[in-house]
């Protein structure tokens, strides 16, 4: 077995920030307070006017650039050549010339939905004797051990343990597992997920037909509850946007995709020469979707749906979306440590894209309730109180940002729920500037979470199993499964 290696320690996120982003923050912090209060004292120099002035408008313009490059990206998707097979061609490869395939599948406190994940996974249009299913299962994780001692296992599914060390995270896992596999592709597959039974042939067929220098095939993902709340049909939304307009637009003019957190199927050699996953990255995906660009290798996305159950209580959707945001900061400041060397490496429009893409997109997140109280104080006050912050130039621009911006936004949301088929989502999307709020609340906890070392790299778990599984289109089986020895453990 070839050993994985290990990714160097630049492109770890063990470390919140390099010793050269350290120094500069708080240069530019420094100049940021003292400058003002230089002008206060002595009256040298511009005034905090001035620099509350330069504020606004540079937040004005990075607004107008990320609206417009998720525009760009979304209208872009039309044109896009994603990998698509009809059933015929699966038929390509005979069975008997399909390859070894590994699936990791991490698992933690899953023990209401394990029972539905095997049923699903042992229905996939793979020949078993080529499938390698390792069930990673946390040492200390004692609910889903005892749930799986329920259950007798088919000869393709292997349980691997995970050693109790920290960090305990997801990217971990998959390490130990890479470790293990056999196969010449991998895929991870989440809990909930419900993947299409071909995807894997699909997924085969795809790297038959394509050049070496892609390492990675990121299947669709959709909810299968997008109808549970309010909330769910959002967050549908949201997925639908991203997965069947933004990520394709990326595909199209081959920028770097961020992969998603599931259904993203590697060459595992490929994989292993990356170092596989940082283990201290909260939104390992993303990471590799960017060190693949860096390496000069691409991601492709293909249509093929994985449908996973979307977040239908309040608490347990800021647990998740305040990990990705974390994650998103996490990567976007471990890729700029040596931003000229990361520029020489992507190229300039990929470059200017990751920081679109994580960066600045993840800054207005953080920026947007700032620019909401001035709206508030504007519509109380009038102007006295923070007219001398707006130019002219800057008023009109940013007004038409708010408002044609937000329309756009919300158009492109819409757009994605017709091409998904959510059409009862529609109407549901006039009212997701409240989303965007909850979002805001999420990466404010991110970011203080990251101001903490002990929650720096807390993996916070995603309840799955809220939603009853026989409320959905799949058929789950009647009544428990007969008690079975717990089959031997991998070390």
């Amino acid at each position: 077995m070839t050993p994985t290696a290990v990714i160097p320690d630049e492109l770890s996120a063990r470390r919140l920030l390099s010793r050269g982003q350290a120094v500069t923050g708080t240069l530019v912090i420094a100049l940021l307070i003292g400058a003002p209060a230089l002008h206060v004292v002595t009256g040298w120099g511009p005034g905090p006017v001035w620099y509350g002035q330069a504020a606004v408008a540079i937040v004005t313009a990075i607004y107008v650039a990320v609206i417009a490059f998720k525009l760009a990206m979304v209208f872009g998707a039309w044109g896009s050549p994603v990998l698509r097979f009809e059933p015929s061609d699966i038929d390509t490869i005979p069975r008997e010339m399909l390859p070894l395939y590994t699936v990791l599948v991490p698992l933690h406190r899953e023990a209401e939905v394990l029972p539905f994940l095997l049923k699903r996974l042992s229905q996939m249009d793979y020949p078993p004797e080529k499938l390698q299913i390792l069930l990673l299962i946390e040492e200390d994780d004692d609910a889903t051990r005892g749930a799986l001692a329920t259950i007798d296992l088919l000869p393709q599914f292997e349980v691997v343990i995970i050693p109790h060390s920290n960090p305990k995270t997801k990217p971990k896992a998959c390490n130990v597992g890479l470790e293990k596999a056999r196969g010449e592709f991998c895929v991870i597959y989440d809990a909930e997920d419900r993947p299409d039974p071909d995807q894997l042939r699909k997924s085969v067929l795809a790297f038959r037909l394509l050049a070496d220098r892609v390492v990675c095939v990121q299947a669709e993902l959709q909810y299968w509850n997008p109808w549970t709340n309010w909330l769910t049909r959002c967050f549908a939304a949201e997925y639908a946007t991203n997965f069947s307009l933004s990520l394709r637009g990326l595909d199209r003019h081959r920028l770097a995709i961020p992969l998603g957190g599931t259904s993203n199927h590697f060459r595992t050699d490929a994989l292993r020469a990356l170092g596989g996953w940082d283990a201290y990255n909260v939104t390992e995906d993303a990471d590799l979707g960017i060190r693949i660009a860096r390496r000069g290798w691409d991601v492709r996305m293909m249509v093929s749906v994985t449908e996973e159950e979307a977040n239908s209580h309040l608490g347990n959707w800021v647990r998740q979306r305040s990990r990705w945001i974390k994650g998103y900061i996490q990567t976007w400041l471990v890729h700029t440590r040596h931003p000229v060397k990361l520029w020489r490496e992507l190229g300039t429009r990929r470059w200017i894209a990751f920081h679109l893409t994580l960066g600045f997109s993840t800054f207005t997140t953080l920026v947007n309730p700032f620019f909401w109280l001035m709206t508030l104080v504007y519509v109380f006050t009038g102007t006295q109180y923070i007219e001398a912050l707006f130019p002219a130039v800057v008023l009109y621009l940013g007004v038409m940002t708010m408002i044609l911006g937000n329309f756009l936004m919300m158009y492109c949301l819409m757009t994605g729920c017709m091409e998904r088929g959510l059409h009862r989502a529609v109407r549901a999307m006039l009212t997701v500037p409240l989303y965007w709020g909850l979002m805001s609340v999420a990466a404010y906890k991110a970011f203080f979470q990251l101001l903490r070392p002990s929650r720096r790299h807390y993996w916070e778990l995603t309840q799955h199993g809220l939603v009853d599984h026989a409320s959905s289109h799949d058929e789950e089986p009647a009544g428990q499964p007969a008690k079975a020895p717990l089959p031997a453990l991998t070390d």
